[in-house]
């Protein structure tokens, strides 16, 4: 994987962005043992988890998820989604989290000696470039297996390693038969203890 068992590492997961990645890839991750891979890989300082949260409704599908990963050795970064009417009258909801990953990043870049990053989003790339200035490596996470490729061209050209998602399937997914899959705003009763590898009804990849 190019990481080196001294180098001090911090993973930073675009909620949203790894959950399309994934779902195009038939992945079913099991976040207890993502983080157990890259912790086995060197000194694993900090996981970060970033995703928006709609508090407008009466259930927030990404609730039990996001509590799950604060128990269990994540740093959450969370907000509000907000809606808006676009110019052709159509809803959408906003929720990126790309300024908040990028100042953490960017924060302890000089803690760290290699950041792996969860995302295709090209406007990563600056981010990429600025943490290499400063010495550290980078590792990108996305896939190229997908029609079209779910990361910017120029966002795994900046990277130092690009690693695609599938060749980590063995090592971050749920072991044992894949789960049923979930119809969009079918609502699933919350279990007492959620394991923390499904983002729920709501399609976390639709947040803008």
């Amino acid at each position: 994987m190019n990481i080196y068992p001294h180098e001090r590492i911090a993973v930073f997961i675009d909620g949203s962005n790894l959950y399309a990645a994934a779902r195009a890839l038939n992945l079913d991750i099991d976040y207890r043992r993502l983080r157990a891979h890259f912790a086995a890989q060197g000194r694993l300082v900090r996981a970060f988890y970033y995703t928006a949260i709609m508090e407008d409704t009466e259930y927030s599908p990404l609730r039990p998820l996001v509590d799950w990963l604060d128990y269990n050795g994540y740093m959450m970064v969370t907000k509000p989604t907000k809606r808006f009417t676009d110019a052709q009258g159509r809803e959408k909801i906003k929720g990126n989290m790309d300024i908040e990953l990028a100042i953490d990043a960017m924060e302890m870049a000089e803690h760290l000696d290699h950041i792996v990053i969860f995302s295709g989003d090209g406007d990563f790339r600056s981010l990429v470039e600025a943490v290499q200035r400063k010495g550290v490596r980078v590792t990108v996470v996305s896939t190229i297996r997908t029609q079209p490729s779910m990361i910017a061209d120029e966002l795994r050209r900046q990277a130092d390693v690009f690693l695609d998602l599938e060749e980590l399937r063995e090592h971050i997914c749920r072991e044992g038969p894949p789960r049923p899959r979930r119809e969009p705003g079918e609502r699933y009763p919350r279990r007492d203890e959620d394991d923390g590898d499904d983002e729920g009804p709501l399609d976390p990849a639709d947040i803008l």
